[in-house]
C-alpha cells in the first residue's frame, strides 16, 4: 500500500524492534477506512490504541530476519522454514503465559524474548543485540585443487582474512567470519566449502544497561539450531526471576548449561 511522505516519516521514528509490527498495524487502519494511500492521521490513530492497548500487543516473542529470503545476493545458507519453526517452539510452550507470571505488572514489548536471523555476517538484522543472534556461516577449507594464483579471493575477502603464500592460499582464522565469499570467487574450487550453517550468539540486549551477546563455539545447522534454541528457553525458563532478558540470566549463570 502506498504511504504519504508524512506517514512514512512518522513511523520511521517508531523503535526498530516494533517497526515491521506498527506498519501492518497502520495498514490494517488504512485498510478497515476504505483509504488507498496511508496517511498520518492512520499513523497516529494506531499509536493511541497501540499506547492503550500495548498488552494485547505482546505475544511473548519476537523471530526477527533480515532481508536474505527477498533475494540479497551476500546470503552465505538459505533456511527460509526456520523462522517459522523457531515460533513453533515457542508457540508449544506458551511463551506468554510464562512471561506474565513473572513479570510484576503489565507485560510490555520489552519483556519479548527476541531471536535474530540474519543469513549473512552483515548482520542486517542486529543478531548481536538480541537474546539469541543467529548468523550465516559457510566456512572455508583449502582443497587439493592446483591454485592459479589468481588472486581472486584475496580481492573479495573483506576482512583481509586470506592472504596467497607459496601456491596455496593461507586463511587468518582469527579475522574470518565464514561468509563464504571466497568460496565463490574461486575458479578453481581451491576454496570449497567445510560446512555450512549458523554461527549462535545469546545473551544480547539494549535499554539502560547494554550488552552485546556472547557468541558459542562452533557453526550449528539447522536441526543442531533449533536444538540449541530449546536448550537456551529451557535455560531462561529454569533461572528466569522476574521476565528479565537473557543477557541478565546469563551474567548471572554462564553459558556452560547451555552445553555447546
Amino acid at each position: 500500500m502506498k504511504w504519504t511522505k508524512e506517514a512514512e516519516e512518522a513511523v520511521s521514528k517508531v523503535p526498530f524492534f516494533v517497526r515491521k509490527r506498527v506498519r501492518k498495524r497502520v495498514e490494517e487502519e488504512a485498510g478497515r477506512t476504505g483509504a488507498g494511500e496511508v496517511t498520518l492521521e492512520h499513523v497516529k490513530t494506531c499509536q493511541q490504541r497501540f499506547l492503550n492497548r500495548m498488552e494485547e500487543e505482546v505475544k511473548g516473542f519476537q523471530v526477527e530476519t533480515c532481508f536474505g529470503p527477498s533475494g540479497c545476493p551476500n546470503r552465505a545458507i538459505a533456511c527460509d522454514e526456520l523462522p517459522r519453526k523457531i515460533e513453533d517452539l515457542f508457540s508449544r510452550r506458551d511463551f506468554r503465559s510464562f512471561l506474565a507470571e513473572k513479570v510484576k505488572g503489565p507485560l510490555k514489548l520489552h519483556h519479548e524474548f527476541r531471536v535474530s536471523i540474519s543469513d549473512c555476517p552483515n548482520a542486517c538484522s542486529r543478531p548481536q543485540i538480541a537474546d539469541i543472534g543467529l548468523i550465516g556461516a559457510r566456512r572455508p577449507r583449502i582443497s587439493p585443487e592446483e591454485c592459479i594464483q589468481c588472486d581472486a579471493c584475496v580481492e573479495t575477502c573483506r576482512e583481509g582474512a586470506i592472504q596467497l603464500a607459496g601456491k596455496w592460499p593461507v586463511i587468518d582464522w582469527d579475522k574470518c567470519v565464514s561468509c563464504g565469499q571466497c568460496i565463490a570467487a574461486c575458479p578453481t574450487r581451491t576454496l570449497q566449502e567445510e560446512e555450512k550453517g549458523f554461527r549462535v550468539q545469546v545473551g544480547g540486549k539494549l535499554g539502560r544497561h547494554p550488552r552485546l551477546a556472547e557468541e558459542l563455539p562452533g557453526i550449528f545447522s539447522e536441526e543442531e539450531v533449533l536444538k540449541m534454541i530449546e536448550r537456551c528457553l529451557d535455560h531462561y525458563q529454569k533461572h528466569c526471576q522476574h521476565g528479565e532478558r537473557f543477557g541478565e540470566v546469563l551474567e548471572r549463570t554462564g553459558t556452560k548449561e547451555l552445553g555447546a
